[in-house]
């Protein structure tokens, strides 16, 4: 299965969907995608997990590391809208604690 995955921006808040299989082959354009984001500075992503149909722990690690990256830069990373299978990932490994997730993704008017 392949992972496509897309970036909109406003002002410093950028919002990255993932729809497919995260895992050892497609994490890559995952960890690009946040990777570019890094650079430009953005100080707040939303993940939109919501097409997410798998996540191994290659994927986690992605998350892991951009939001590791971005809190040292002084922002925040937060994964929006799992799908069951991924939630229940995410308590197993406990990184529901880690991670800030929310229910749905936030309008950029909302802001």
């Amino acid at each position: 299965m392949e992972l496509n995955v897309s970036t909109a921006s406003q002002g410093g808040h950028a919002v990255v969907t993932a729809t497919g299989e995260l895992d050892l082959y497609t994490a890559p354009r995952l960890q690009a995608a946040l990777a570019g984001l890094l650079r430009d500075q953005a100080d707040r992503i939303t993940v939109d997990m919501s097409g997410v149909e798998f996540c191994d722990s290659t994927g986690m690690n992605v998350l892991l590391s951009a939001m590791k990256r971005l809190k040292e830069q002084g922002g925040s990373l937060e994964l929006a809208a799992p799908r069951p299978a991924v939630k229940r990932i995410l308590q197993v490994t406990g990184l529901d604690t880690v991670f800030t997730v929310v229910d749905a993704v936030p309008a950029f008017d909302s802001l």
